[in-house]
């Protein structure tokens, strides 16, 4: 039977490994054959093909319920229930739309709407809304998070924008959102925002600069309802019952081990309810359930028993939640508690084992950090050491406590103030510790050298006395100190980012990097610090030699200042030094400059008559073993005249496409000389501009360019200088990833 489950979990979790989803015929006719396969020894088998088949299907549910593309950007009116909790700053209002519907067109069950400048709007309430509907996408970098899997994990068929609206019917059943506005309202010394996401899940009203140190120091799991928050409660409660049984304050007639789990779990239910018993929250509470089920009936089966069967619970439940991060963390965290804690020939005293608990979810964890992508805390094992007691021990139980004790004025905001003053002392500690040792962003690693630093923590995770353990660290340490992929001489790697509407390009030779705008920054969305600068780190950069602005629009040098913070640059040069987004205090362009980095040629050049922002940018040309590339920045017609004058009009092999595809850039005059044999693309998924224009897009495919757009392929990546074939974001195939548009015909001629 354990070989059975095992096989089941296997199956379930192979969904998210697939590049594409098997036909529906083929999913129908499985479970025959599964039924066929059951009578003989290939029951395993089995078992694995009916996990696969169920994940598939559940799948292909989800992604039918998409938006169809002939609604994508569309302006339809639509009908439905607000649900969960809104999110409500700077003017911008971001809730979930559910059971919506519209007269003509069918739409999916659950959508996820931005208003800007729109009314408050409150969990429960009907509307009747004009949105621009957009099918689920997102920026796709080569690392980072993939939005279009987020989005699928939580089921949104659609995103949009409202225009207009009206309020149908006030809100209903919405006490989850009394409770946070009434957690809002009171003085918590600071902290109210803390506490509404500690109590009801809800991190909207969490500043970034709180995120940032919750995120360098590991600590995120503390302000999300998790696993731990839900065990603790239900520990709580269990240890109540049990120590009332122990000194006889438990009645004799009613059997206090029975009695203990089922009132811990309806304490994990109840806050799971207050959660909003989400995807994570629903994972948490089966856990607990299956371990107190375990505790009651099955001891005898081992400490594997309840994580097998509370993951194959999660998975048939929710079989997308292996889409998330955070499915693959809070399992592996608990199998390495219980690999490091079974088995040992002797227990470990309290403080001993605290400690230790720590050190060995770091080292456990780490392979899987470099997997997903994500930050590595250094400061997370001593974070955690006295954060996770302070805020199990004191700030939880208080405002628990506190929100219940809301009817009583007095008692409760008393307890909710104790509760943020605790949480406020909390957040100053973490501050300090995150300012001394921030999160750190691991290069990329080969494969095989992933596998080697896995094997490297499973042996630092076992037993003192197993034979060579210690190699693990050397192990381990071997992603730590991953060998850079070396770049030849005379070639210059170019990897043009997926920032939305905006700029940001990397190129990098065997030993330097310059960094081609740092991408837009409006308000708190800053892609310099989400995208740009991991995905510096991942590539093993470690400083820029210069950091070139075309010019101060916010979606072009917004992200500089964000990159600065986080990695040293030697030099700063823009076409505009100072004005509009610029944080930093460039040097400026110099037309006709020029040097040398391994054997790559670079040149400036800036239009001395240029009058606006767009016109001043600064163009540079890259020389490579005979290819050229050409950045442009946002220049208009009148520039791209004046570029024809110099000698950076000649035949040219990439180019990046002026001002996002605009109508007021990209001349026949420009085309015909440069002749592009393949041209970059930058730019937002249905952005408001309208870029690129079709009558530049066919002026483009006339000259037959081949056409690399982030909005349709993500980022893209090629060495000049190497007749290299690009490779693209999206060209890494995910069942969940929508086809790039078959409108580009991308075949790059050679040079």
């Amino acid at each position: 039977m354990r070989t059975g489950m095992f096989a089941l979990a296997l199956g379930l979790l192979a969904l998210r490994f697939l590049p594409a989803l098997p036909q529906v015929g083929w999913l129908l006719v499985l479970p025959v054959v599964v039924l066929m396969m059951l009578p003989f020894r290939t029951y395993p088998l089995a078992f694995f093909l009916l996990g696969l088949g169920w994940a598939c299907l559940s799948a292909q549910w989800a992604l039918d319920d998409r938006l169809v593309p002939q609604l994508d950007g569309q302006t339809r009116w639509v009908e439905g229930r607000v649900t969960g909790l809104t999110q409500q700053s700077a003017g911008v209002v971001r809730f979930e739309l559910s059971d919506s519907r519209s007269r003509k067109d069918k739409l999916p069950k659950l959508m996820r709407l931005v208003w800007h400048g729109g009314p408050p709007v409150h969990s429960g309430e009907r509307w009747r809304l004009a949105v621009t509907l957009k099918r689920p996408s997102g920026l796709l970098n080569f690392h980072g998070v993939d939005r279009e899997a987020w989005l699928l994990a939580q089921r949104v068929g659609a995103t949009g924008s409202v225009k207009d609206g009206q309020r149908l019917a006030p809100a209903r059943y919405a006490w989850r959102d009394s409770v946070r506005q009434k957690l809002l309202a009171v003085d918590a010394q600071g902290r109210e925002a803390g506490l509404a996401a500690l109590v009801l899940g809800d991190g909207s009203g969490l500043a970034p600069e709180d995120w940032r140190i919750l995120q360098d120091t590991g600590t995120v799991h503390l302000l999300v309802i998790s696993g731990q928050h839900i065990g603790l409660l239900s520990g709580l409660v269990y240890g109540l019952v049990a120590g009332l049984a122990r000194y006889g304050g438990w009645p004799r007639r009613l059997p206090w081990l029975p009695w203990a789990c089922g009132l811990a779990f309806a304490a994990a239910l109840a806050y799971g309810l207050l959660a909003g018993f989400e995807v994570p929250v629903q994972r948490a509470c089966v856990m607990v359930g299956l371990v107190l089920l375990w505790r009651l009936r099955f001891r005898h089966l081992g400490t594997w028993w309840p994580l097998l069967l509370a993951l194959n619970a999660v998975l048939i439940l929710e079989p997308l939640a292996s889409l998330q991060p955070g499915f693959w963390l809070s399992f592996a965290a608990v199998a390495v508690l219980v690999l490091a804690f079974g088995g040992r020939l002797g227990p470990w005293r309290v403080w001993q084992a605290w400690t230790r608990a720590q050190w060995l979810i770091a080292i456990g964890l780490f392979p899987l950090f470099l997997a997903l992508g994500l930050p590595v805390s250094l400061s997370a094992p001593l974070a955690n050491l006295f954060a996770v007691p302070w805020v199990s021990v004191v700030v939880l139980p208080l405002a628990l406590l506190g929100t219940m004790l809301l009817a009583v004025p007095v008692l409760g905001n008393s307890l909710l103030w104790l509760a943020g003053g605790a949480l406020n002392g909390l957040f100053q500690a973490l501050a300090f510790l995150a300012g001394q040792l921030p999160a750190w962003i691991p290069a990329e690693v080969p494969n095989w050298l992933w596998l080697v630093s896995l094997i490297g923590a499973v042996l630092l995770l076992m037993p003192a006395g197993l034979p060579f353990r210690l190699l693990g660290w050397p192990m381990l340490m071997l992603a730590v100190f991953a060998p850079r992929e070396d770049i030849p001489d005379g070639q210059v790697e170019v990897v043009q980012l997926d920032v939305g509407q905006g700029l940001a390009i990397i190129l990098r030779t065997r030993h330097h990097t310059l960094l081609y705008d740092a991408g837009p920054r409006f308000g708190d969305f800053d892609l310099g610090a989400r995208v740009v600068l991991p995905s510096l780190r991942k590539a093993g950069i470690a400083q820029l030699d210069l950091m070139l602005l075309s010019h101060a629009d916010a979606d072009h040098a917004g992200g500089a200042a964000s990159v600065a913070r986080g990695l040293p640059v030697k030099r700063v040069v823009g076409g505009e030094t100072e004005g509009g987004a610029l944080f930093l205090e460039p040097q400026p362009c110099i037309s006709g400059e020029q040097w040398q980095w391994d054997g790559v040629q670079f040149q400036l050049w800036q239009w001395s008559d240029a009058r606006s922002g767009n016109q001043k940018s600064c163009v540079l040309q890259v020389q490579a073993n005979g290819e050229r590339l050409l950045l442009t920045g946002d220049i208009d017609r009148e520039t791209e005249r004046a570029l024809l004058a110099t000698p950076l009009a000649v035949s040219t092999d990439w180019l990046q496409v002026p001002h996002h595809g605009s109508r007021s850039s990209s001349s026949w005059p420009l085309l015909q000389r440069l002749a592009p044999r393949a041209v970059l693309l930058s730019r937002g998924h249905g952005n408001g501009f309208g870029h690129p224009h079709p009558q530049v897009l066919e002026r483009y495919q006339q000259m037959g360019s081949a056409i690399y757009d982030s909005a349709e392929q993500g980022a893209v990546r090629f060495r000049l200088g190497a007749a290299d074939t690009p490779v693209t974001a999206r060209s890494q195939r995910r069942f969940w990833r929508t086809p790039a548009t078959e409108r580009y015909q991308n075949h790059v001629p050679a040079t």
